[in-house]
């Protein structure tokens, strides 16, 4: 997604001279266009990512719109009091990006996973997560951070493109509606493609919803949750269940009085076998690859 999100944020620079990118000295062979179009608005502070976000503070208290880069687990995790006290606190329209969520370093190690990151900042004050899952969603989902301009984190990985027909519903998009509706899935970001590809399979085929989750804090239209009651429902996430989409989810369906007849959370187990792979490997080990997912389905249908 950084192909769609540099081109998108080289067209929101061009057209407000408020906007100001600071890098903490990552996103070569990317955001060249960036920097050529933004001038001195584009800023390497250097790997110093809590003094990045402390300077972005600042500016934003005079009026600029502030974008901080880098990969997720630094964007998140080191700067995390700065972005806390400095900015959420005071509303300032200050919006992180963290590019490769979840597993999406993959053989770097935890050092470079993000798999706790949505728990820590939608759990801030006056914060916004977005969470594309698909690519063409990165550009609209910039144009509301700088429109709201509100503490904002964007969580970036690889993802195709939206299916055709998709509809969006609070802070949930229903990307397919199936014939018979035997149960639910709800994916959070680029794993959603694990999700589909899993229907794939014949005996799957046409028998279950799917939507993904753009936003948490979540916001849930009560026609929506109304429809998912009495069904079985798969939460599908490259994040810890603690604080992540399957815990948001089931508050709100608690809240509005809605039972699934089944529950089920596949998300990041962190390291079972204490080894680092690719992501994919990491997706096998945490049950979030293609086969356990569709194993999960076909035991709601038996």
């Amino acid at each position: 997604m950084r192909k769609e999100f540099s081109a998108a944020m080289e067209r929101l620079a061009r057209e407000d001279e408020k906007i100001v990118f600071i890098t903490g000295d990552l996103g070569y062979s990317a955001l060249e266009n960036l920097q050529t179009t933004m001038g001195p608005r584009f800023i390497n502070a250097g790997v110093a990512e809590q003094n990045m976000v402390g300077v972005a503070a600042g500016m934003a208290y005079k009026g600029y719109k502030v974008f901080v880069y880098s990969i997720a687990p630094f964007a998140v995790y080191r700067c995390l009091e700065q972005f806390r006290n400095d900015v959420c606190l005071h509303n300032m329209p200050v919006f992180i990006v963290g590019n490769g969520g979840g597993y999406g370093y993959g053989i770097m190690g935890s050092s470079h996973h993000a798999i706790e990151d949505l728990a820590c900042l939608s759990s801030l004050q006056n914060v916004n997560t977005y969470i594309p899952a698909f690519a063409d969603e990165v550009e609209p989902m910039l144009e509301q951070i700088v429109t709201e301009a509100r503490p904002a984190y964007l969580r970036l990985g690889a993802g195709p493109v939206t299916p055709e027909g998709a509809q969006r519903m609070g802070t949930f998009k229903q990307i397919v509606k199936s014939e018979v509706s035997r149960g639910t899935i709800v994916a959070l970001g680029p794993v959603a493609a694990n999700a589909l590809k899993a229907l794939d399979n014949q005996e799957l085929a046409g028998q279950f919803d799917v939507f993904t989750a753009t936003n948490l804090p979540l916001s849930l239209p009560d026609e929506q949750a109304n429809s998912w009651t009495g069904k079985p429902m798969l939460i599908v996430e490259e994040h810890v269940s603690i604080g992540g989409l399957a815990q948001q989810l089931s508050v709100k369906l608690l809240e509005k009085g809605i039972t699934p007849s089944k529950f089920v959370s596949l998300s990041a187990q962190g390291y079972p076998d204490g080894l680092y792979g690719s992501q994919q490997y990491h997706q096998q080990q945490s049950g979030l690859d293609t086969a356990n997912i569709a194993r999960q389905l076909s035991n709601f249908l038996n």
